[in-house]
């Protein structure tokens, strides 16, 4: 599990590999990633919008950005959390994945929160030792 804190919002994730969607033979790899957002301030917060940077093990990077997760943009009252699972396709068999959350707060403040850096690792992928 990887986890970052900005702002009083927990962002935890927890990557798996999905070899029921992947075709590795055809170069395609798919994750689904657990994505918890936990509002440890004291006032409500909501998710407006996201930014992905998808980089595979060639370099091959890809934004995303977007209004929401999954169609919601989710107001989170302060000590309760958000839980919502998406997938990741890739051309080849590891990579990384991070990116940002827009926020606002119930006063309109508007602010980022980070998603911290996560692997894509699949079980087709050959770790060299250095």
């Amino acid at each position: 599990m990887y986890e970052q804190e900005t702002a009083g919002v927990m962002v935890r994730v927890e990557p798996q590999f999905l070899p029921e969607e992947s075709a590795p033979g055809e170069g395609r790899f798919v994750w689904a990633y657990t994505i918890e957002i936990e509002n440890r301030s004291g006032d409500p917060v909501q998710l407006l919008s996201r930014f992905w940077r998808i980089t595979d093990e060639n370099g091959l990077t890809q934004e995303v950005r977007g209004p929401g997760v999954i169609g919601q943009q989710p107001v989170i009252a302060p000590g309760q959390s958000f839980r919502y699972t998406s997938a990741a396709p890739l051309a080849a068999p590891s990579g990384v994945m991070t990116g940002a959350y827009s926020m606002q707060r119930e006063n309109g403040e508007a602010f980022d929160i980070a998603v911290p850096l996560f692997a894509l690792d699949s079980p087709h992928h050959t770790k060299l030792v250095n």
